[in-house]
C-alpha cells in the first residue's frame, strides 16, 4: 500500500494510526520471515526502529515509480544492519514486491544485500561501517543548500554508533553551515551487539547534541507513530540555521515479547520453532515453507539500481602555461587550475557547479584563489578528515564537481575506508592529495605517504595520476573536473622544473590533452628503458643523461597514469630491452608491482629492476632523502646499468 501522511495536520488521524499498525504487522512478518530464511541478519534492530521507517516514508517526497526523482527527499540509514526493517518498509510502500525481497535477501547474487545499498530502489547511500551514514547525510544536506533546492534530508542512526568520532565531526560540521534542512533520527534502544551501550560506552546523546549547538527534541516513545510524525513534520517546517535531532527511546525486538530489551537480537534470527511462536503472536500465518521452496528457485536480479547521472556540465577553462624557465609546484597549478575553473564555472549570484573542500589546508594545497573567487563554493572542514572525506563524497553525488583536498597521508592513508564508501557508492569525487611521497621532506616519515597507489589499487572505480609538472598539473585537473567518476591526483610538496623535450620546449604545451590509461614518452631510447611519475621525473631525465655520457641509450616513459595503466607502452618497452622503473612509493605496491605483474599476465619476459622507497624515510630535505634510498639521478644512472650488466 501507499500512505502519504499530510503534513500540515497537527496529529494522525485514527485511519492514519490504524494503518501504520497494520503495516507495522506486515513489515515484522517480513523481518522475521527474512533473517530465519537467511539464518542471519538483524531483527531486533529492525523490529526497534520500524515504527520511525514507516512514519518518515509516510511523510518525505519521494515516488516509489521513479525512485531517482529530482525532487524527492534524501532518507539515509546510516545503521544499515537494519536492511530487514528498511527493506520491509520499502516493499510495503512500493518500491518492490514482498517476494522480490524474501526470495532474495541475503542470497549470492541478489538485489537484497545484508547491509542497506543503493542497487536497493529507495536506498539512497550504502552504509557499511558504522558512523558513516550522517556524513553522507550532511554533504547531501549541504549540497542542497549550496544548490538552492528545498530537499529535506532525513538520517536514522543508532545509539551504539554514536560511540565513533566521525559523529562528532559531523554533528560540529552541520551546526557551522546551517544544516537546517537535516534531520537526524536516533534509535535509541540502549543496546548493542555486546550488551547495554551504558555499559560498553556511556555517553549523553542529548547533551552531545545540545553541546554543539542542535535543536534536541526526545521522544520517551519511540514507538508513539504520532509524536514521530508531530517531531518529523516540525522539522519540515525548520528554517532556524540549526539542524535537529530526535531521539527516539525504543525497545529492541519490539512486537515480539521473548525478543524484547535482549541484546542477543541484535544479530541473531529466530530459529524456525521460535519463528512460528513470533508470528502466532502477531497473528499471522506462518509461511516460512513456502519461503524456503521459493528461495530454492533461481535469485531476482531484475532490478539494480545505480546512483543518479545527474554530474554537471563543466567546462574547462582555458589551459595555463608555464614557461621552460618556470619553477613552481605542482599543488600550486593544481591552486590556479581550481581557481580557472572556479571562474569558468560558478557564476556570481548563481549556485557553484565547482565546489572544494579542505581540512585547515587552504595555503598548502593552493586552494586560497578558489576561496576568494567563489566563497559560497568553498567548505572549511577543520581537523575532521574522516567527515570531510565521507561528506565529500556524498556531496559529489548530488550534482556537484567536488574537490576534496589535504595531504596524503590525511586524504589516502587516514581516510581509506571513507574513500572506499565513496567508491561503492558510485561517486564522483575528486581527490587532489598534495605532500605525498619522501618529497614532504623535513615534516618526517609519519607524513611521508608512501602508499597511496597501494591502497588506491584495492579500490575498483578510482583513477589515480601522477602529474610530472604544472603544466600537466594542470590539465590533469581541468580532465577530472570534466569527467564523472573517482579520480586521486597525487602531487609532492616541492618545486619542480617544467618538463621540456630534447631540443628545451615545454613538453605539456597548451596543445597537450591527457588522456587516461596513455604514458609519455618524454625521451626515445634503445638500450634501456626508464620509467617513472611525479617528483622523481626530472631526476630520471637526469639519470638519462648520465646515461647518454657513457654510450648508453635509455628511453624515460611518463607514466602519469597509473590507474588505469599504459600496458601497450609498458610492452612496447619491455619490447625493446631492460625495464628500471623509479618511483616515490613503497616499492613494493606502487609502478613497479603493477607493471610487473601487467607483464606477467601478457607473457612478456624480460629483465626488469624496480627502485622506489624501501624504508621509512628519515626527517630531511627531499634531494637528501631521495639519495639516501637511491633515488637521485647517480643511483638511478647506476642501477640502470647493473641492470644493462645482467644481460
Amino acid at each position: 500500500m501507499t500512505l502519504k501522511l499530510d503534513r500540515s495536520k497537527a496529529e494522525l488521524s485514527a485511519d492514519e494510526i490504524s494503518a501504520l499498525r497494520e503495516m507495522r504487522t506486515r513489515c515484522a512478518r517480513r523481518i522475521l520471515l527474512a533473517t530465519t530464511l537467511a539464518s542471519s541478519g538483524h531483527p531486533g534492530g529492525s523490529l526497534s526502529a520500524l515504527d520511525m521507517l514507516l512514519v518518515t516514508y509516510g511523510l518525505i517526497n519521494h515516488d516509489p515509480s521513479d525512485p531517482r526523482f529530482a525532487g524527492r527527499d534524501r532518507v539515509v540509514v546510516s545503521m544499515g544492519h537494519i536492511s530487514p526493517g528498511v527493506y520491509s518498509t520499502l516493499a510495503e510502500y512500493g518500491y518492490f514486491t514482498e517476494d522480490d525481497f524474501l526470495s532474495g535477501f541475503r542470497r549470492t547474487g541478489s538485489c537484497f544485500p545484508g547491509h542497506v545499498e543503493c542497487i536497493v530502489p529507495g536506498v539512497e547511500w550504502d552504509t557499511g561501517n558504522l558512523g558513516q551514514g550522517i556524513s553522507a547525510a550532511v554533504g547531501m544536506a549541504l549540497a542542497f543548500k549550496m544548490r538552492k533546492m528545498d530537499n529535506r534530508v532525513i538520517c536514522l542512526m543508532g545509539d551504539g554508533e554514536h560511540q565513533k568520532g566521525q559523529v562528532v565531526e559531523a554533528i560540529r560540521f552541520a551546526h557551522k553551515y546551517k544544516l537546517d534542512n537535516l534531520t537526524v533520527l536516533v534509535d535509541r534502544n540502549y543496546l548493542q551487539i555486546c550488551g547495554n551501550t551504558e555499559d560498553i560506552m556511556p555517553q549523553s546523546l542529548r547533551g552531545l547534541y545540545a553541546a554543539l549547538g542542535w535543536d534536541v527534541t526526545y521522544l520517551d516513545d519511540g514507538h508513539d507513530c504520532n509524536s514521530i510524525f508531530q517531531s518529523l513534520r516540525d522539522s519540515y517546517a525548520n528554517t532556524s540555521g540549526v539542524p535537529r535531532v530526535i531521539l527516539a527511546k525504543t525497545v529492541m525486538g519490539k512486537g515480539i515479547s521473548f525478543m524484547e530489551n535482549l541484546a542477543k537480537y541484535h544479530g541473531s534470527p529466530l530459529k524456525p520453532e521460535q519463528l512460528a511462536e513470533a508470528l502466532n503472536e502477531l497473528g499471522v500465518e506462518n509461511d516460512l515453507e513456502h519461503w524456503q521452496a521459493r528461495r530454492q528457485e533461481k535469485v531476482c536480479t531484475d532490478f539494480s539500481m545505480i546512483p543518479p547521472g545527474n554530474y554537471p556540465d563543466i567546462k574547462p577553462g582555458d589551459p595555463i602555461l608555464y614557461d621552460a624557465q618556470t619553477m613552481t609546484d605542482n599543488r600550486s597549478g593544481y591552486g590556479n587550475a581550481l581557481q580557472s575553473l572556479s571562474e569558468a564555472n560558478n557564476i556570481a549570484g548563481q549556485a557553484p557547479k565547482v565546489v572544494g573542500v579542505s581540512c585547515d589546508l587552504e595555503g598548502s594545497v593552493k586552494m586560497g584563489g578558489f576561496r576568494k573567487h567563489c566563497p559560497e563554493g568553498y567548505c572549511e572542514a577543520g581537523i575532521q578528515e574522516h567527515h570531510a572525506a565521507g561528506m565529500s563524497g556524498a556531496i559529489s553525488r548530488e550534482g556537484l564537481a567536488t574537490f576534496f583536498s589535504t595531504f596524503g597521508a590525511f586524504a589516502v592513508s587516514e581516510a581509506y575506508n571513507q574513500n572506499r564508501l565513496s567508491d561503492f557508492n558510485h561517486t564522483n569525487l575528486k581527490i587532489v592529495a598534495t605532500h605525498v611521497g619522501l618529497d614532504v621532506g623535513e615534516d618526517g616519515p609519519t607524513h611521508q605517504c608512501i602508499d597511496y597507489l597501494g591502497l588506491m589499487k584495492n579500490y575498483f572505480r578510482f583513477s589515480v595520476f601522477m602529474p610530472a609538472d604544472p603544466n600537466q598539473t594542470d590539465r590533469i585537473t581541468r580532465y577530472i573536473a570534466t569527467e564523472p567518476g573517482n579520480h586521486f591526483v597525487g602531487m609532492g610538496r616541492s618545486k619542480t622544473p617544467v618538463i621540456t623535450d630534447e631540443q628545451g620546449q615545454v613538453f605539456y604545451g597548451t596543445d597537450y590533452v591527457f588522456k587516461p590509461g596513455k604514458a609519455d614518452w618524454l625521451r626515445r631510447g634503445e638500450d634501456v628503458t626508464l620509467i617513472t611519475y611525479g617528483a622523481l621525473v626530472p631526476a630520471v631525465i637526469g639519470a638519462r643523461e648520465i646515461l647518454k655520457e657513457q654510450g648508453i641509450s635509455a628511453g624515460v616513459l611518463n607514466m602519469a597514469s597509473l590507474l588505469p595503466l599504459d600496458e601497450e607502452s609498458l610492452a612496447e618497452a619491455a619490447s625493446s630491452g631492460p625495464i628500471l622503473t623509479v618511483e616515490d612509493h613503497h616499492m613494493d605496491t606502487g609502478l613497479g608491482a603493477s607493471a610487473a605483474m601487467s607483464l606477467m599476465d601478457k607473457g612478456i619476459h624480460t629483465r626488469m629492476k624496480r627502485l622506489g622507497v624501501s624504508r621509512y624515510g628519515s626527517s630531511g630535505k627531499p634531494a637528501e632523502l631521495y639519495a639516501e634510498q637511491g633515488l637521485d639521478a647517480q643511483s638511478i644512472a647506476a642501477a640502470a646499468r647493473e641492470l644493462l650488466d645482467r644481460a
